[in-house]
């Protein structure tokens, strides 16, 4: 009887110690993960300012939303500690002008951007060795701007160049769970708010001396929700 009862808790047990994180560990995670900008644009009141008076000072530029695979792989330091590395594919945007009501530069599509956001974060692993590990991370991300030349399709700019500026690098914050599953195998899911701002400038002959001129100071500030399914070796 007894030899029956210690092996049924023995059985008991296995699931758990399948999902025990340890020092050392590497884990694998793929993600959908859709990338929601929060924008901060003040277009018509630095168009008025640095070109002309020709926008409503309320117009702002519109980064659409995007979903892309996501990949990342994490460390883990000790069983609660662990460093993840997010790696996720180009991220294509159309970038638009909206609230420019009566102004002659009016609301249109400038076209897409192409956005790359690796991101490192230290992360703290509340449940380590249970089913349900939630976590919270913080750390830096870089974007980098592949595709970043925009172009004025309509109004007082139809066919006028203009460009995301510069590449970003500001802090990101995460919260997620892992459900930890038999054999090393995981269900994730995952939020990341990234600090992301540039600025855009335009060029034309007729309006800015065929110079590169600041139009707007924008802040993309996306959220990331993400959700997949991951592997530790």
């Amino acid at each position: 009887m007894k030899k029956t009862a210690i092996s049924l808790m023995l059985a008991a047990l296995l699931p758990a110690l399948n999902v025990q994180a340890e020092q050392g560990d590497w884990v694998v995670r793929l993600r959908a993960a859709n990338i929601k900008p929060n924008e901060d644009s003040s277009l018509g009141k630095y168009v008025n300012r640095n070109v002309a008076n020709v926008m409503t000072p309320s117009s702002e530029l519109k980064v659409d939303s995007n979903t892309i695979p996501e990949l990342d792989i994490s460390y883990y330091w000790t069983k609660n500690i662990a460093t993840e590395l997010i790696l996720a594919l180009g991220t294509k945007h159309d970038v638009k002008i909206t609230g420019d009501n009566g102004g002659v530069v009016t609301n249109q599509k400038l076209g897409e951007v192409d956005l790359l956001p690796p991101t490192l974060t230290a992360q703290w692993h509340f449940n380590p060795d249970a089913t349900f590990d939630p976590y919270v991370g913080a750390g830096i991300n870089a974007t980098f701007m592949l595709d970043r030349y925009l172009r004025g399709s309509a109004g007082a700019i139809d066919g006028q160049k203009i460009r995301i500026d510069r590449d970003s690098f500001g802090p990101a914050l995460q919260a997620g769970f892992d459900i930890n599953l038999k054999d090393g195998w995981m269900i994730n899911a995952d939020v990341k708010y990234l600090w992301i701002n540039t600025e855009v400038e335009m060029k034309s002959a007729a309006l800015t001396g065929d110079r590169w001129t600041k139009i707007d100071k924008l802040d993309i500030n996306p959220w990331v929700l993400g959700i997949g399914i991951g592997k530790r070796f």
